[in-house]
């Protein structure tokens, strides 16, 4: 018979929740802030874009917002594991081995945060799921195996 506890835990490079809770103190809280932070950021670098598109943009404007956020989230995420609001409250996003994110990782990461956003029932489910999990994690995190953490001291 086939027994789960004899498998490694897929998220092993993770800090332990129970042993090092010091990792997700307050980051529920912390990722609401940087999410702030992050969509006027967004919202920002859409306008400052907007005459490169010699306006036209404007006729999509929902969709250029999200093309250009999807593009920051991918690039700071994979250039850093975390967004620029993100590094203000000092979190970052780390894979199931405990690394920062690669691009593809990043992009994924991007991609399923944007489609739980674009519908009420994953969104609700995530904010839920990092209100009351152990690490934290939103929806998008448990589907790829990520967890937002308090940054770790760099000496």
């Amino acid at each position: 018979m086939f027994d789960m506890t004899d498998q490694p835990d897929p998220l092993w490079g993770l800090p332990d929740p129970v042993l090092h809770a010091e990792f997700y103190r307050n980051v529920p809280a912390k990722r609401l802030v940087a999410w702030v932070v992050d969509t006027v950021l967004i919202l920002l670098i859409a306008l400052l874009a907007l005459p490169f598109t010699a306006f036209a943009a404007v006729f999509v404007l929902p969709l250029f917002v999200a093309v250009v956020g999807f593009a920051y989230r991918t690039v700071t995420l994979a250039r850093g594991s975390a967004t620029w609001g993100m590094r203000l409250v000092a979190i970052e996003i780390r894979n199931g081995r405990g690394e920062r994110l690669d691009l593809p990782t990043a992009a994924l990461h991007t991609l399923f945060y944007s489609l739980s956003m674009a519908f009420v029932l994953p969104q609700v489910a995530s904010v839920v799921l990092m209100l009351t999990g152990a690490r934290a994690q939103g929806l998008h995190d448990l589907l790829l195996g990520t967890a937002a953490i308090n940054r770790p001291a760099r000496f």
